[in-house]
């Protein structure tokens, strides 16, 4: 409602219009596009819109997708999922990005949910950041909402952790923490409960860990070769039964493999060699 010379006045309708065509563009809807939809919805419309669990409405294909500017995070082939994750990332709007990454983990899995949206994601924040030197604070608030939405999604699983134990690990100085999140989440799908120890654990911690609770598998992550220390698994303490020990991650790739180490490549990788091990 406006008159001449006095300030517009916005109804409760209004600002509802605008936040619906917020998300749509964070979405990866264009912002004509979204516009269009906004001022089409009827007051019903609105009224549902806002008490269905205001999740982030599926954006348009790739193809009919323009581009944001220069600022946008580049992600060659992402689909809708992504592009969105992309865009809620890059306007640091966390809860759309919880939002969006609640989508992709109930429509698609643990597994295809992280190789598919939040690594492309991540990758893109990352070398932006190493190409430009900006964008820290996105890739903090990605990481955040993306470990946040993992661990979300095992407490809703609840999954087993009774009989032998199942370690998680980043090496001694890697602060790569995401993936365990992701392997354990994979896990949890499966009935798997884990124990994620976290980023940086000491050499004699994980020793104490593997002595105290006699794992049924131990994966260790190292994102960079500095981190990659063959020595941290070969003075493991040897249990009975003996543990399963994986590594996994880019740093180990360059390293000859340790005798009865096993080095996995993917998420599935790694969820089946600890079944395994689990005797599942």
């Amino acid at each position: 409602d406006h008159q001449p010379g006095a300030h517009r006045r916005y109804t409760t309708a209004d600002v509802a219009r605008l936040e619906h065509m917020r998300k749509l563009v964070i979405a990866g809807v264009p912002p004509a596009d979204a516009a269009r939809a906004a001022l089409a919805l009827t007051e019903g419309d609105l009224s549902l819109a806002d008490g269905e669990s205001r999740r982030i409405p599926q954006p348009i294909e790739p193809s009919t997708a323009r581009s944001g500017g220069g600022n946008v995070i580049a992600l060659p082939g992402g689909g809708p999922l992504a592009r969105g994750l992309a865009r809620a990332a890059q306007a640091l709007d966390i809860e759309a990005c919880q939002q969006i990454l609640a989508e992709a983990l109930t429509d698609l899995g643990v597994v295809q949910a992280w190789e598919d949206v939040m690594v492309p994601v991540l990758g893109a924040v990352g070398e932006r950041w190493r190409d430009t030197g900006r964008g820290v604070e996105i890739e903090h608030a990605l990481s955040g909402a993306v470990q946040d939405s993992l661990s979300s999604w095992i407490r809703g699983l609840a999954p087993s952790t009774e009989g032998r134990a199942v370690i998680l690990a980043c090496a001694p100085g890697d602060q790569h923490s995401l993936p365990l999140w992701a392997v354990s989440a994979a896990l949890a799908e499966q009935g798997v409960g884990a124990r994620i120890l976290g980023a940086n654990l000491p050499e004699d911690a994980l020793s104490n860990a593997v002595r105290r609770l006699g794992p049924a598998a131990v994966l260790v992550w190292a994102q960079v070769e500095d981190t990659a220390d063959a020595r941290t698994l070969m003075e493991l303490p040897t249990t009975r039964p003996p543990a399963t020990i994986l590594v996994a991650g880019p740093g180990w790739h360059s390293l000859p493999s340790a005798p009865g180490v096993s080095r996995v490549a993917t998420l599935d990788d790694a969820v089946d060699r600890i079944r395994y091990a689990l005797g599942r």
